[in-house]
């Protein structure tokens, strides 16, 4: 990635062939397997590399033994509650409402104008954070610009089949000669470990 000091990573890492480097890459997985948790790793390994980062992660909002929402925090910056048993919505996403609003307030600045040489982080890009128009049209500006991308997606039957998964990698399609990579969380986390 454009920055990034040289340093030597597996053969089976970020290089497809010789000279060929990943701009984007796809952390993908059913959910509840990681996907946050390699997205944080990528994240603190870019930082410690003094790659700039921005976007943002999710998190698991508990309460006792049971998920009750989610929060999204951008990196370095704020954090917000974005959708909860609680919220009344709309929308409603199984049992969650979502607070568009809140979202947008973090996420949007987070995916906003990168720097040169920045990788942006979305974690991830899902059936909620879907449902707000203005998180779509971010993505597809940021993949307009060529910066490097890491996406966290789902990728399980039923109503994903044509959700987030879907969506993305035709957005990702239609920019031919942009190398993808592809790697589950399991493989995010074996692979940081090797550098």
């Amino acid at each position: 990635m454009p920055g990034a000091p040289r340093r030597s990573r597996p053969s089976n890492g970020w290089q497809l062939s010789p000279g060929t480097v990943i701009t984007r890459l796809l952390i993908e997985t059913r959910p509840g397997a990681g996907k946050t948790t390699a997205a944080r790793r990528v994240v603190s390994i870019l930082q410690e590399w003094g790659v700039p980062v921005q976007g943002f992660t999710t998190e698991e909002i508990r309460e006792g033994d049971r998920r009750a929402g989610f929060a999204v925090p951008a990196v370095g910056g704020p954090r917000a509650v974005f959708a909860h048993v609680n919220l009344a919505g709309p929308p409603r996403i199984g049992r969650y409402g979502v607070d568009l609003k809140a979202f947008e307030r973090v996420a949007l600045p987070a995916l906003g104008d990168p720097q040169a040489d920045c990788v942006v982080v979305i974690d991830e890009v899902g059936k909620m954070e879907l449902a707000s128009a203005a998180f779509r049209g971010a993505v597809q500006r940021l993949l307009d610009t060529g910066c490097p991308l890491v996406a966290t997606v789902h990728t399980v039957g039923g109503p994903f089949r044509r959700g987030s998964w879907h969506w993305l990698r035709k957005l990702l399609r239609r920019r031919r000669g942009v190398p993808i990579g592809a790697w589950s969380a399991r493989q995010v986390s074996t692979r940081s470990q090797e550098q």
